[in-house]
């Protein structure tokens, strides 16, 4: 009996123990801030993208040969477009 007794004590202190854990000694819950997350965008290894002013037209005939067309304003760049697409297709 009086182990039960005991229990039942231990019980209640244990009970009320957390409930005022949970609402806080003020009544309100704290809101714990929430830490920010860095995200950093991977590199793309290798060239820049292509200049939004030239545009190409890649082909690939049946024989897994290629041939493009390509259409801007600016000579310098519609050369540096051929010669790494002569590159990166094996075409030389």
């Amino acid at each position: 009996m009086r182990k039960v007794l005991i229990l039942i004590i231990f019980f209640t202190l244990f009970i009320t123990a957390c409930e005022q854990k949970t609402s806080g000694p003020t009544g309100r819950s704290e809101v714990t801030p929430v830490p920010k997350v860095v995200l950093e965008k991977e590199k793309v290894e290798g060239e820049e993208p292509l200049p939004p002013d030239v545009k190409i037209k890649l082909r690939r005939d049946g024989k897994d040969n290629y041939s493009w067309e390509i259409n801007g304003s600016d000579v310098n760049q519609i050369l540096k477009v051929n010669e790494k697409l002569r590159k990166q297709l094996g075409k030389e």
